[in-house]
């Protein structure tokens, strides 16, 4: 089973235009609203490549009721507790030259008992056969140290954890050894205090690091670059794949995804590996937020190349 966490979820608005004027007029020329958010994301690209999750969090307001019923609609199971004030929208201004702007909300405030809420929820979950999906930002009212506090509480009944955060988030969670982690090139570069684009060596070289505190799985996105990924004894690197990108939103999200079903297929590491580089290669090629469809995600997993790193 798996269970994605959204904490701060959102409406995801994209819209397209030649090139942002600051201070002008800026004429739209189209726009795609999603119900977005890294878990809720995660949850429908699961959902496209023919899996089940269940998507949990906190939605508040009208456009929470949207979210709940996008899921409903999807038939994605969910089980969101609902909380005072309006879950955020967060636009995407995508400019012709490829070029993207967002802007984010803040989203609600959430209270003490709304947080002993989920985690008592998260709890009701948890067992051998559950993997949970704790991805993106907090909103206001939680602790940057959630992830880790959840990743210890659900560890206690025998599941496993897939951790997308940055910051304050992914270095807490760290303490309690998420069992995948999936920072991108950087995130991984904040984490090891890097105020430069690190090389390739210096990524895998973090990445040895993370895994000797206990975490089984790393897989680093890295862009038009492509990843790299690394298990005991496994360590490869796969190029980008070359496609007609739209945008880059929801790349990393896939990925999650591609990970997280993975997981539940049981799937040889070799076979997660291309799955990865497919579903998160087709994710930049919708519109907005949605997910690749299952054909184009076949299509495009005989195209990735694995390498070897030493």
């Amino acid at each position: 089973m798996i269970v994605t966490v959204t904490m701060n979820p959102a409406i995801d608005k994209t819209v397209d235009i030649d090139a942002l004027e600051r201070g002008g007029l800026n004429r739209i020329h189209h726009v795609e609203l999603d119900a977005g958010g890294k878990g809720i994301n995660v949850s429908k690209t699961i959902h496209e490549l023919g899996g089940t999750s269940l998507a949990t969090g906190f939605i508040a307001g009208n456009a929470g009721k949207i979210i709940r019923n996008v899921m409903e609609e999807w038939q994605i199971e969910n089980d969101f507790i609902e909380v005072s004030g309006e879950t955020r929208t967060n636009t995407k201004v995508f400019e012709s030259s490829g070029e993207l702007t967002e802007l984010n909300e803040p989203g609600p405030v959430v209270e003490e008992k709304d947080i002993k809420a989920l985690l008592e929820k998260l709890l009701g979950y948890a067992g051998e056969d559950t993997l949970f999906v704790l991805a993106g930002s907090v909103p206001q009212g939680v602790s940057k140290d959630i992830y880790r506090e959840i990743t210890n509480l659900v560890h206690q009944k025998g599941a496993k954890v897939l951790l997308d955060a940055d910051g304050e988030l992914f270095t807490n969670a760290l303490d309690a050894a998420p069992d995948i982690i999936k920072p991108n090139r950087a995130e991984l570069e904040q984490y090891a205090g890097m105020d430069y684009i690190a090389s390739e060596q210096e990524l895998l070289s973090v990445a040895q690091k993370l895994m000797e505190k206990g975490i089984g799985t790393v897989a680093v996105s890295m862009g038009k670059s492509g990843a790299m990924f690394l298990q005991e004894g496994y360590q490869v690197k796969c190029p980008g794949l070359k496609v007609k990108a739209h945008s880059t939103v929801g790349a990393g999200d896939a990925m999650v995804a591609a990970l997280s079903y993975s997981w539940s297929q049981g799937m040889p590491m070799e076979e997660t590996v291309k799955m990865c580089m497919a579903v998160s290669a087709g994710a930049v090629t919708t519109i907005g937020t949605k997910p690749p469809a299952k054909e184009v995600v076949s299509s495009l997993i005989e195209q990735v190349i694995i390498e070897k790193m030493k």
